[in-house]
């Protein structure tokens, strides 16, 4: 199988050779780079990019608000036709506006934006956005880009409470009944991410771990994940999720989530994040009997 322009469909094709911009940084991470942009570079290359993309008819009020900054749709922003006090303030809002996106993580739950479940945050609002302009960077500033919540939902999780943070000087076990195991026609996966959302090197080159793995189950049928930074031992090594020396933040991926119940898309489907291990896993029944961890019913 091959590509060709259609314009060079059923003929030998040779595409051009390839152009590399050298003043490109191809090694600092994107949201490094924004956040690494004043206010004149920022909205200078917004305007550039207004002009290939052009705001929806919903956009009106918000045009009407950046006009009074000097930027409007299809042309160059120049910082210098600005009042003095607008470039002051222009040039002191990329921190607070930074803070202000990534605080949405918390706002938003309260705005109904995002919900807050087990020690969970995820959102069904992704992929659309409308003139939720708030949701639509936060979303942009963790992962770039989201599905729609009928193709995906990601849940992320900080610590095991709202008054914890995960830490790599702690073992933690997630516990998933026996055929409880996230509700997906496509399948799922549980990533783990520095307090950056960047990926944690680590031993075994594994950032993630899914039912692509060949978990190994409990005797009563249960599956436990072990997130630490050293190995749980050699016979829990494919349930293991190599954890950070330090701080760290998990995020699960539901693919094609299913839509009844049990089902995250309704809130009838969610599981207790990793609790604290302390010591071996038993089971009665179904039930987990160790110190710390959760053996209770996933539609919680």
């Amino acid at each position: 199988m091959s590509a060709v322009p259609l314009s060079s469909y059923g003929k030998p094709y040779t595409p051009p050779a390839g152009q590399v911009d050298p003043a490109f940084d191809a090694k600092t991470a994107v949201r490094d780079l924004v956040d690494g942009m004043d206010a004149t570079a920022f909205f200078t290359l917004f305007a550039q990019l207004l002009k290939t993309n052009p705001p929806a008819a919903a956009d009106a009020p918000m045009v009407a608000k950046l006009a009074k900054i000097g930027i409007v749709p299809g042309q160059d922003f120049d910082v210098s036709k600005l009042d003095p006090s607008v470039s002051k303030g222009l040039a002191e809002a990329p921190k607070p506006a930074q803070a202000k996106i990534m605080g949405w993580m918390k706002k938003g739950v309260l705005a109904g934006d995002l919900k807050l479940k087990n020690g969970w945050t995820f959102t069904t609002k992704t992929g659309i956005y409308g003139t939720n302009y708030i949701q639509r960077a936060l979303i942009t500033a963790i992962g770039l880009g989201a599905n729609r919540p009928q193709d995906a939902v990601y849940p992320t999780s900080t610590g095991p409470d709202v008054l914890q943070k995960y830490h790599g000087s702690k073992k933690y076990v997630m516990h998933f009944p026996k055929g409880q195991l996230p509700p997906v026609n496509g399948f799922w996966s549980l990533t783990m991410y520095d307090t950056g959302y960047f990926f944690v090197p680590n031993s075994i080159n594994r950032y993630t771990v899914s039912q692509r793995n060949k978990l190994k189950p409990n005797p009563a049928g249960s599956i436990d994940l072990y997130v630490q930074h050293e190995s749980p031992g050699a016979d829990k090594e494919e349930n293991w999720l190599p954890a950070a020396k330090d701080g760290f933040i998990l995020m699960m991926r539901l693919y094609w989530p299913k839509d009844k119940a049990p089902s995250l898309l309704d809130g009838s489907w969610f599981r207790r994040g990793p609790r604290k291990w302390a010591e071996p896993a038993r089971e009665r029944t179904g039930r987990m009997r160790s110190r710390g961890l959760c053996g209770r019913s996933p539609h919680l």
